[in-house]
């Protein structure tokens, strides 16, 4: 799909997404740029040794030929039945952009190697309605992202269908968050990319 035939379908997916949101406001779901599920206790600390000085490098983003899911790892928080992993762009007009939502990680994983997800994990839609990782796509300049990671109470097998839509998967997990972490990168167009001169 080119890059532009994928932000066009990006926009036409926004307004379903949009009226969803408003659905699901109690909860404060693809409302604004918030972390899913606010309220839990952050006390998972997320990284990436595909990150440099809270840069993500281009291999990660539509600015190559083939790119790929960087590496995710965290630590800390309460015992979790599982993990959830989600990469947006919250600064997205009308509704966070959500590039990936991995969900049912095993409670015993605590890393994502680069281009792949743990055995038994799935992936949920995206925003431009596949499910896979969709590379950000800076333009312009630089511009930031953020990598979270969900502690949840249970796991999602039984709840969600094997590759949800995105809508349904978000608020599947945010009734079950029990703790969180988040880490913003920020990505370019080009190399070098300097963080401390993101938007």
């Amino acid at each position: 799909m080119r890059r532009g035939d994928r932000y066009s379908r990006s926009r036409a997916l926004g307004a379903p997404l949009l009226a969803g949101s408003l659905l699901l406001s109690g909860c404060a779901l693809l409302s604004g740029p918030k972390p899913l599920s606010e309220d839990a206790p952050q006390t998972i600390v997320v990284t990436s040794p595909d990150v440099t000085k809270d840069v993500l490098g281009l291999a990660y983003t539509c600015h190559v030929s083939k790119p790929t899911s960087p590496s995710v790892s965290w630590s800390g928080g309460p015992r979790a039945k599982s993990y959830a992993l989600i990469i947006d762009d919250s600064d997205a007009p009308i509704t966070p952009r959500v590039y990936w939502l991995v969900f049912d990680i095993g409670s015993a994983t605590t890393y994502i190697q680069p281009g792949s997800i743990p055995p038994g994990a799935r992936v949920a839609y995206n925003s431009v309605g596949v499910a896979a990782y969709d590379p950000p796509c800076p333009q312009g300049g630089p511009h930031k992202y953020r990598i979270s990671v969900y502690a949840l109470n249970t796991g999602l097998a039984n709840l969600l269908p094997g590759r949800p839509q995105l809508l349904p998967a978000w608020a599947t997990i945010a009734s079950h968050v029990i703790a969180r972490g988040e880490f913003t990168v920020t990505a370019c167009p080009q190399s070098p990319c300097r963080a401390e001169s993101s938007k």
